[in-house]
């Protein structure tokens, strides 16, 4: 539950696969991509949402597939694919409660007074390095105590997904993302063939 890579400074609203193409084709950023280790189901890569470029160093779910942990309260997880989408979505639920703990302590994040922008960015950048102390330090901590419980689930009701993935800013090749596709799909066939 510790944040690797944070931007502040953006001006305006965008969306987070915009930001993220941004901070990936700025050579000034250092975005730390994971290291490829060329060995099947030993490559690093991100867990990230539908809403970004399914590539090389970045795993996103099956498109049009039950992801929503809540969605497999009810029924379990049938095809390779929802097995899958389902161990995705229980990994991703750590990011989630991460956010979940800097919200919860940094309330000034959900609505920022009216400072400079500077200030603003400022505070931002804080309020990451704070969450990431308490965290690596190992303080005791209410609101890690409350957020680290696995259960701890959260839906995201404002997002809506175009099935249109030609508006998702894309980085990487043709390769890359064929690659991770390929990668996906075995690691969604040995899921439905070891686990049950």
């Amino acid at each position: 539950m510790i944040f690797t890579f944070v931007v502040t400074g953006w001006e305006g609203v965008a969306h987070d696969s915009r930001t993220l193409s941004e901070a990936v084709a700025d050579p000034q950023a250092s975005f730390p991509f994971p290291p490829p280790l060329f060995f099947i189901f030993t490559d690093k890569y991100y867990l990230c949402d539908v809403t970004y470029a399914h590539t090389r160093g970045f795993m996103a779910p099956y498109r049009n597939v039950r992801y929503w942990l809540g969605d497999y309260r009810q029924r379990r997880a049938l095809t390779n694919k929802e097995k899958f989408n389902h161990g995705h979505a229980q990994l991703r639920n750590v990011i989630e409660r991460a956010f979940g703990v800097l919200k919860a302590r940094f309330p000034i994040l959900k609505r920022m007074a009216p400072f400079p922008f500077f200030t603003q960015r400022n505070i931002a950048m804080s309020c990451f390095v704070l969450h990431n102390f308490i965290r690596r330090e190992g303080l005791s901590d209410e609101h890690f105590a409350r957020y680290d419980k696995p259960n701890v689930s959260f839906r995201n009701n404002n997002v809506v997904v175009d099935d249109d993935e030609d508006g998702i800013p894309t980085h990487g090749t043709a390769a890359d993302r064929e690659y991770m596709t390929q990668l996906r799909d075995e690691i969604a066939e040995q899921l439905m063939h070891n686990i049950d």
